[in-house]
């Protein structure tokens, strides 16, 4: 028994000696020896093969299948308005049958409203080997299965390891570099000691996930004393934009690991961190981030509005108390690529542990940050209007679907509001018609 411990403990010794000096040290110094580089090659080469597979073994009846994005829907819509149906409707005799389009309408709203399936995953045109939930999926070949089954070998067997002993290093290291750096008085040395440890710790983190990030348009990065607005996909959104610069974060406060990390970071940094249940903390984190942003010297605010993640398709209403604080707006679009792992984070059916297994036994995480020119409220604008003005330019951006629904809808149902407003459209659309007048007119008479 001591000599099998003996040679565990000596592979153990070589497997962090390796992943130190291969990983770890190159990561912090912020250089590539070329191994992510290499990896990414193979990985594109063999899903371009397995692609190609696909689409010579798919019968002749289906091909257009792949070529059809899932994203349309299992459904197939009347795209007609129901305003120019409803009119239709009223220049002919009534007949039982019209009740029909409006029973049509109810359910297609039912079945695939536009606003619940933003918080699945989002289904992919081909498949990636990685996954069997698309719909475009077949059985192909023998040959296809194997890969498939080596994949989930390396993808187990050898990365999972690798990126767990990563994330080990990399969650370590900021909870002990934040926890030490936090002892010290404020001053500037001891803010550019935070942020070499947030950097430090991102881009190992970054490698744990074998990210491979695409910076755009750098001389729009966000600026001391600015608000950095983003597009939220995963709670990984802030270790991609921290890769590459330092921020204090705004965010709900979250139990277990993530909480661990939040109380050891905010300790080096003043980051808000804020519990979305109670009113009364809002207003006070409304204050604080006035207060530093009227501070020119400290790291610019970095805020999800939307308040949830979404799918990776689409930019949901943005919160506006984000943008009543005052101050320079510097919007982040942030769009991954789900050929290589679905980033986005269901937190209502995962918890956080849960979530980093599935993205560390993806293939890697792929994805575009574009910064954008910087915006400031117009005058005459209001909140509302602005953030609206923000969330149009970041969906253009990323190539992303304009939703105006509050994303708080993935854990609370439609408000009274929303239902009203509903219901006074369709009203509109009645009396504009006449249907109102035909149907009181009808009454009168009988």
């Amino acid at each position: 028994m001591e000599d099998v411990g003996s040679v565990v403990a000596r592979v153990g010794a070589v497997w962090l000696a390796l992943v130190l000096a291969l990983i770890v040290l190159p990561s912090a110094l912020g250089v590539s020896l070329g191994i992510s580089e290499a990896y990414m090659w193979v990985l594109v080469k063999t899903l371009e093969w397995a692609t190609i597979r696909i689409e010579k073994g798919v019968k002749k009846p289906q091909p257009q299948m792949l070529k059809t994005p899932a994203t349309n829907g299992i459904i197939e819509r009347d795209e007609t308005p129901m305003e120019k149906e409803i009119a239709r409707l009223h220049r002919v005799d009534f007949e039982f049958s019209d009740i029909f389009y409006f029973c049509r309408k109810g359910f297609e709203a039912i079945v695939e409203d536009e606003v619940t399936q933003r918080f699945s995953s989002e289904e992919l045109v081909s498949w990636n080997l990685l996954t069997r939930t698309n719909v475009n999926f077949h059985y192909i070949s023998l040959r296809l299965s194997v890969v498939w089954g080596i994949g989930v070998i390396v993808r187990y067997c050898f990365l999972l390891p690798l990126r767990f002993t990563l994330a080990a290093i990399g969650i370590t290291s900021m909870i002990v570099g934040t926890t030490m750096v936090g002892q010290l008085p404020n001053s500037s040395v001891k803010n550019y000691l935070s942020e070499v440890v947030h950097l430090t710790c991102s881009r190992i983190l970054v490698r744990a996930l074998s990210g491979t990030i695409h910076y755009h348009n750098k001389e729009n990065k966000p600026q001391k004393g600015g608000i950095c607005v983003a597009n939220h996909t995963s709670p990984i959104d802030a270790i991609i934009l921290t890769n590459d610069g330092c921020y204090a974060m705004v965010g709900q406060v979250h139990g277990g690991l993530m909480g661990v990390i939040q109380r050891a970071a905010v300790k080096a940094c003043p980051h808000v961190w804020f519990e979305r249940s109670e009113m009364k903390d809002r207003l006070l984190v409304t204050k604080r981030l006035r207060e530093h942003v009227a501070d020119r010297s400290k790291l610019p605010i970095l805020i999800f509005p939307e308040g949830t993640c979404i799918n990776n398709t689409s930019v949901m209403m943005f919160k506006k108390g984000s943008f009543e604080i005052g101050g320079t707006i510097y919007p982040v679009a942030i769009k991954y690529d789900p050929q290589f792992g679905d980033a986005f984070w269901n937190s209502s059916k995962y918890n956080i542990v849960s979530y980093l297994l599935r993205i560390m036994t993806s293939w890697a995480i792929v994805c575009n940050v574009w910064y954008m020119p910087p915006m400031v409220r117009k005058e005459g604008e209001d909140a509302v209007q602005f953030a609206n003005r923000v969330r149009s330019a970041i969906a253009r951006q990323g190539g992303l679907t304009e939703l105006p629904w509050d994303g708080g809808l993935k854990r609370a149902k439609v408000k009274d509001t929303f239902k009203e407003e509903q219901q006074k459209n369709y009203s509109k659309m009645l009396v504009r018609n006449g249907s109102i007048g035909s149907l009181s007119t009808g009454t009168e008479s009988d």
